[in-house]
């Protein structure tokens, strides 16, 4: 997804090929924001004070918003995220046991899995919802004249020129229709590609783990420990490139998940409580924009609490290891590797807090609080 709209790292150098990738960067990153980000804009402009549209029209601006922002962060960080790429694919080259390579294949297929129903349920189905629901007269939004003139689109958006003329509405519609697709496909696919780099570490940390609890099995117990000394540290380096390149991203991330998810869930129980204002329709895409945020910032804390429970079995193992039966040198040399693993990894939000399971538990506390807050007061 990511080669198809010029963010994947490019790895061949050759001029032609870097030439097309970044033309392909420039038109995705021209489409979302021009044809999406500002009419969408434009439109929450025009419907501000309505609370109920404004909502609807964040729950399109923001998601677009999102993706505009990862689009340029990316494009940015290329260069930081090759080397991760290509140490990747020198992991899964070189010589490992059995047991490693079981390893590496269990993280692999969780990839594969979240991949493919990241490709179905957040590309494929929710273009499909968007345009195709329209087309019999189901929309996922209310219409008004402030936004709509006459033919409503898909996304709620504001143009200067008039949609309501063919072929112009067409042309248009055609337009948002690839603009959601680079959009869903940036979106998607940023967060897979997060996932790929932090899952692929963890394994290689339980691989780390594997070898320091069997490191008597080794025929050199030096030549062994400066191995594994060495691609510790090479892992806390990648750990470290990461967090730099989606830190802010994260941050982005998490006040867009509170913002939406507040607001969404403030118009739910609204609506529910005054029986009415939003279709059937409307009420199951709004419970389903919901879950599907909802799943995305679980796996952001999901794969940072699966990095922090792998970096700490390394400084178990090390203490674990009976270095007070060996001689004072063996104790000496597991220091380094003590040391290093004395400090949990984590991945970060704007290196403010860490993303585990704890954040995202915390999140949704707060965020139904404020809606508890929102709604008495309105009561």
């Amino acid at each position: 997804m990511l080669r198809i709209i010029g963010l994947w790292p490019p790895d061949n150098q050759k001029d032609h090929t870097v030439i097309k990738s970044k033309i392909r960067l420039l038109y995705s990153f021209s489409m979302v924001l021009f044809v999406l980000a500002i009419p969408a804009l434009v439109s929450l402009i025009r419907v501000w004070g309505d609370m109920v549209l404004m909502i609807e029209n964040l729950q399109f601006t923001l998601p677009i918003m999102g993706a505009t922002l990862k689009i340029f962060i990316l494009s940015r960080k290329q260069a930081d995220l090759l080397p991760l790429i290509e140490m990747i694919k020198r992991d899964w080259i070189k010589l490992k046991m059995k047991e490693e390579r079981d390893i590496m294949l269990k993280r692999a297929r969780i990839i594969r899995a979240l991949t493919i129903c990241g490709l179905l349920c957040g590309v494929v189905l929710t273009i499909i919802i968007i345009f195709t629901f329209p087309c019999f007269g189901l929309m996922l939004r209310q219409v008004t004249n402030l936004t709509d003139s006459g033919k409503p689109l898909p996304i709620p958006s504001y143009y200067l020129h008039d949609v309501s003329k063919s072929p112009q509405f067409e042309l248009t519609f055609l337009a948002q229709g690839i603009a959601v697709i680079v959009c869903a496909c940036s979106y998607t696919g940023t967060d897979h590609l997060l996932s790929l780099l932090i899952l692929h570490i963890c394994g290689q940390l339980e691989n780390l783990y594997l070898r320091l609890t069997h490191l008597e099995k080794y025929g050199s117990f030096d030549v062994a420990l400066k191995y594994n000394v060495q691609d510790h540290i090479r892992l806390i380096r990648s750990v470290e490139i990461i967090d730099h390149t989606f830190d802010l991203m994260l941050l982005v991330l998490v006040l867009y998940f509170g913002i939406l998810f507040c607001l969404q869930a403030f118009l739910l129980v609204d609506v529910i409580n005054q029986e009415g204002q939003l279709s059937l329709t409307q009420l199951i895409w709004f419970t389903s924009a919901i879950v599907y945020v909802s799943l995305h910032m679980f796996l952001y804390c999901a794969v940072g609490e699966i990095l922090v429970i792998q970096s700490e079995n390394i400084h178990q193992a090390t203490y674990e290891y009976p270095w007070y039966n060996k001689e004072a040198k063996v104790a000496r040399s597991l220091m380094p590797i003590m040391l290093c693993a004395s400090k949990p990894l984590y991945i970060t939000a704007g290196k403010i807090f860490p993303m585990t399971m704890s954040t995202f538990c915390n999140l949704l506390k707060t965020s139904a609080g404020y809606v508890s807050v929102l709604l008495t007061n309105q009561g």
